[in-house]
């Protein structure tokens, strides 16, 4: 099942997406309502809105982000991005070893959640804007301390993920080794709508989902993956991401950018700004098999306000 949250009419609903035809749903529906239910439920409901309700065209709706997440982890487990943007420190840097112990993630920005086909401003003094080309599980149960086979449980949908990054501020946040800060929270696009994991089981190969991932930039493909290539995955990541801790329905967790998703992998293997970062006008599209498309461009944004530098420290003097 694909649900896909959008406006209408001045309506804002939820609806079932088959083919290039969307079917609402009441208004009393829930995105984690749905979510949390068996899939022979999902079907009924499905059905009941077929039966008692008239289609709308698919590209007669404003898409919206298919839900708000209760929190989002952004992973890195493609091991072909970790090792081209690490050779941004020169050609000789490879991955470091702790990379390889356990799967990184860090905390995201939930309140700069963009829709499907949104406008992404430049965050403010930024130079380097990039995209990154990611694939989401989104959580339907609650559940700590998960085994990897248990954690494929409390999956309940996937999306594609757009973490839009600020690369000249996350160079310098990154010297200061305590994670990212405003290179990542300005913007994370969500979209274009959830897709049922039971629906994506057909592309599982064993214990990874292979979806075919693809990056374009203005129609000029960027790279292409699958989540094949994941070193950790899905099973594992909410697995590692409940150990003492708590995943709970409307969390959201990223995949990481897949080899090619993004251009700081590349400026990093080719040893300059080769792709251009992104500039106003440039139109990012993102597609992932099995899923669908999102499709975002970019436009200029604000100048910074000005913030002072640290004040000097001041040294009591003694009396």
């Amino acid at each position: 099942m694909r649900i896909a949250a959008f406006e209408h009419e001045g309506r804002r609903s939820l609806g079932i997406v088959e083919d290039e035809l969307c079917w609402r749903l009441p208004p009393e529906a829930d995105v984690l309502d749905l979510l949390a239910q068996a899939p022979e439920q999902r079907l009924r409901v499905a059905a009941d809105a077929r039966r008692h309700g008239e289609p709308l065209a698919l590209d007669s709706l404003h898409l919206l982000a298919p839900l708000r997440p209760t929190t989002l982890r952004d992973f890195v487990t493609f091991e072909q991005h970790a090792e081209g943007v690490a050779k941004s420190l020169g050609p000789d840097a490879t991955v470091a070893p702790e990379w390889y112990e356990a799967p990184f993630f860090y905390f995201s920005n939930t309140n700069t959640i963009h829709d499907p086909g949104a406008d992404v401003a430049v965050p403010p003094g930024c130079r380097l804007l990039d995209f990154e080309l990611e694939v989401a599980a989104v959580i339907g149960r609650r559940g700590s301390d998960l085994t990897p086979r248990e954690a494929r449980d409390h999956i309940a949908a996937y999306t594609i993920f757009n973490d839009v990054s600020a690369r000249d501020h996350g160079a310098r946040e990154a010297r200061l080794g305590l994670g990212m800060c405003k290179a990542k929270d300005f913007a994370n696009v969500l979209g274009p709508w959830l897709v049922t994991a039971d629906e994506l089981e057909q592309y599982r190969r064993r214990d990874r989902l292979d979806l075919e991932l693809v990056a374009t930039v203005n129609d000029r493909e960027n790279g292409r993956d699958t989540t094949a290539s994941m070193a950790w995955s899905f099973d594992e990541i909410v697995a590692y991401a409940s150990r003492g801790s708590v995943v709970a329905p409307g969390d959201v967790l990223g995949s990481g950018t897949c080899g090619g998703g993004c251009l700081a992998e590349l400026w990093g293997r080719n040893g300059r700004l080769d792709p251009p970062p992104l500039v106003p006008g440039d139109v990012v599209t993102l597609s992932v098999q099995g899923i669908g498309t999102l499709s975002n461009r970019i436009v200029a944004g604000v100048e910074p306000i000005e913030i002072p530098a640290a004040r000097p420290r001041t040294v009591p003097t003694s009396a």
